[in-house]
């Protein structure tokens, strides 16, 4: 197989709990992550030599060090007579947003260089790989919802596949920090963990049905948004502009944002929603889509 094409799509964490900070630096989370429609397209051409070419629209808005090139480095070092490919990378969702981006890129890198060399690299730790690049590689690697636990290395199977969720995606474009994700958890503020205090809780919500996954959705929310907000309070204008969109069950924040989500009664609805908004905003970036 010379050409091969995964989709790294927008990751959305639907809940977000932070439990506190462990005494290696990283957060402890539990969060329900799940996975929407609108997406990145990574093509690896596995004929060509190695390297990585950008396209799209907000191919510009990437900067420092890209995720793609750490992936294909680790790889390097762990098969290093593997000529791997060309990557190209059509991006096409926001940059440092809150929906796993560049993760989900460097996963579906991942997935491509196992699909186009399935001998050379069957004994390549594809999960330890993942972990060094990032705490959302992990779940963007599995490209399914799951509950993810620990730092985000710690994935949750669910028992049942996610009931369809008919959503609005919205970035507000705004100027986005740098430091953006370093100064909203430094805005929250968690309180520290022992070494020896649980950083998961004993039982995994369930999930039986749309109606109980968004009362859980309710009750749980993002203990980021506040923060986030704080950080980027352009966040605040896409709540308020979603919660007028007849026909919302709920809007929130992604992550560490600034994407929010809103999920709708049915799809007609989020695509009325996303005409409407598209119209109000013009400098935003809206897309309808279904997350599962």
């Amino acid at each position: 197989m010379t050409v091969v094409t995964e989709r790294a799509r927008a990751k959305i964490n639907l809940t977000l709990s932070i439990l506190g900070r462990r005494p290696d630096g990283y957060h402890a989370l539990l969060s329900l992550v799940a996975f929407a429609g609108a997406a990145d397209d990574v093509t690896l051409n596995a004929a060509a030599p190695t390297g990585v070419t950008v396209t799209g629209p907000f191919a510009a808005a990437i900067s420092g060090v890209n995720l793609i090139d750490m992936a294909l480095t680790l790889v390097a070092d762990a098969v290093p007579d593997l000529t791997i490919g060309h990557v190209t990378l059509d991006k096409n969702l926001p940059v440092a947003s809150g929906v796993g981006g560049g993760s989900s890129d460097a996963a579906a890198v991942l997935r491509a260089i196992r699909k186009a060399h399935p001998a050379a690299t069957a004994d390549i730790d594809w999960s330890g790989i993942a972990q060094r690049l990032g705490a959302d590689v992990p779940v963007c690697f599995n490209d399914r919802a799951a509950w993810m636990s620990g730092a985000g290395e710690t994935l949750h199977t669910l028992d049942t596949p996610l009931p369809r969720l008919d959503a609005v995606l919205v970035n507000p474009q705004a100027p986005v920090p740098a430091n953006k994700t370093a100064r909203v958890f430094r805005a929250l503020g968690a309180p520290p963990l022992a070494a020896n205090e649980a950083s998961v809780p004993s039982a995994i919500p369930a999930i039986p049905d749309r109606a109980e996954l968004l009362a859980l959705m309710a009750r749980i929310g993002n203990d980021l948004e506040a923060p986030a907000t704080a950080v980027v309070p352009e966040i605040e204008d896409v709540i308020t502009a979603l919660e007028a969109c007849p026909g919302l069950r709920i809007a929130r924040l992604s992550g560490a944002g600034p994407t929010c989500f809103a999920i709708f009664d049915d799809a007609p609805s989020a695509e009325t929603a996303a005409a409407a908004l598209a119209t109000d905003h013009p400098g935003w970036w809206i897309a309808p889509v279904v997350i599962g």
